[in-house]
């Protein structure tokens, strides 16, 4: 593949991805200005252009490249002018590519394990561990005491961006840390499915085989992207159930509970089942302002306190954008050699702050008739039919607890019900959240449809 054929493809992948100002202000005058050895070489106009990618879409811009050209092993970021040509002062390319250290990342992201394919940043000492992720880091913990025998396979679930990733590579760094001599490896699920087919299609689909065996921990994440891929499951099934007989400990992760990922094979979804199923949920406000604090520290950002809860406030959803919001800031504390204040803070992260989300009754109605393959209409009527009480009385649930709406109210915009019968609705599921974790599993994808969709 070309210089210029990889990096539209890389452009295009980032358009999706940005807004339209974002895209044009980071991305335009940008393109590969030659590779050698494995590193790609990024034309970028001027210095502040070069840093701003080096420090806010390095890793997205290395993932894929990746991507389409997985012998890619790093990124320099040079400074040149306009049409110049890899002959042209080739000595720029020292001058002015940005050193990929810890200090101007912020992160480790070039200095990936090449036989782990773990990254050192994800440890244990700088994971914030809070209510919303407090039982996943006790299986984490109990992995790493007994691997192998201890919750095997281990699952890990929940939305993008709380932390499930760093939290299995963690694993991963701190069993590598005390035994050195243990062979571990990360990957995700859609690296796993590309080298899959890329070995088949090369005729070594054995060498695929013994490849991945001979791990003693092996960590796959968001597998939910093994649905449909029917080649790719079937030698995950046999990859597993050699793991479990030899007593070396699997680790997985998803968006969603196994149950709930469509297009997977029965038995491969029970292997997923077999073991420890542990959620993450997104961070409360305490939660999110000690991740805030302990990653601000890490780079060096001396923040008011204001910032801080400013940010904790209104990013509430997920704990990549809180990191992002605090990597903004740091390349403008870089540019402008002070910190700002919470009202520049304010001005320049707005973008960046989802809008509250407004949604009616009729919608939750609709969401959770989907979600229970049921026609609306059923849910208005007068039955006592199971199929159709149980998602009424999970409607009911849902308005009195997420938005508090009173009870005469959600009777009468659920077929003129007494209020009487909404408490009673109400009081049911409540109780019996707490003992049926299939049910509170199935009320968290219905919130996520609610919510993120």
């Amino acid at each position: 593949m070309d210089n210029k054929t990889l990096w539209n493809n890389v452009l295009t992948e980032m358009e999706i991805s940005l807004s339209r100002a974002n895209f044009g202000t980071w991305f335009k005058h940008t393109n590969i200005y030659k590779q050698e050895e494995g590193i790609v070489f990024i034309s970028v106009p001027n210095a502040f252009v070069r840093d701003w990618l080096a420090n806010k879409y390095h890793k997205s811009i290395l993932t894929s490249l990746r991507a389409n050209y997985p012998e890619i092993r790093s990124i320099e970021y040079i400074i040149t002018k306009l049409g110049e040509s890899p002959t042209q002062k080739e000595q720029m390319v020292i001058q002015n590519k940005v050193e990929t250290t810890p200090d101007n990342l912020g992160f480790n992201d070039l200095y990936i394990n090449r036989d782990s394919n773990l990254n050192p940043k994800y440890t244990f000492d700088n994971f914030v561990i809070g209510p919303f992720n407090e039982v996943a880091y006790s299986a984490a913990q109990a992995v790493i005491k007994n691997p192998g025998n201890n919750y095997n396979p281990l699952y890990i679930y929940g939305n993008t961006g709380l932390g499930k990733t760093h939290l299995l590579q963690a694993i991963g760094n701190y069993l590598k840390k005390i035994n050195n001599d243990k062979k571990v490896y990360y990957i995700t699920s859609e690296d796993y499915t590309v080298d899959y087919v890329n070995l088949v299609r090369s005729g070594k689909g054995n060498y695929f085989k013994e490849k991945y065996r001979k791990y003693d921990l092996l960590i796959i994440d968001d597998i939910q992207f093994f649905s449909k891929k029917e080649g790719t499951q079937e030698e995950l099934f046999h990859l597993f159930n050699s793991f479990y007989e030899n007593n070396k400990q699997i680790i997985f992760s998803s968006d969603k509970s196994p149950k709930f990922i469509n297009n997977i094979d029965d038995r491969l979804r029970s292997r997923f089942e077999g073991g420890m199923i542990v959620d993450v949920n997104k961070p409360n406000y305490e939660s999110r302002l000690a991740i805030l604090q302990t990653k601000a520290k890490n780079m060096g950002l001396n923040t008011p306190d204001d910032v801080l809860e400013y940010l904790a406030t209104n990013i509430q959803d997920n704990v990549r954008e809180l990191e992002g919001s605090l990597n903004t800031i740091l390349c403008q504390v870089q540019v402008k050699k002070r910190m700002l204040n919470v009202n520049e803070v304010k001005n320049l992260i707005k973008n960046n702050i989802k809008p509250k989300k407004t949604i009616s009754i009729k919608d939750i109605i609709k969401i959770v008739s989907d979600f229970y393959n049921l026609e609306e209409k059923f849910l208005y009527e007068k039955t006592r039919r199971k199929e159709i009480v149980r998602p009424r009385q999970i409607i009911m649930y849902l308005l009195r607890e997420d938005f508090n709406t009173s009870y005469p109210y959600i009777g009468q915009k659920l077929g003129g019900r007494d209020h009487t019968t909404v408490m009673h609705a109400y009081e049911k599921i409540k109780k019996e959240i707490k003992e049926n974790n299939n049910l509170l599993q199935e009320l968290e994808q219905i919130r996520n449809l609610m919510y993120n969709n």
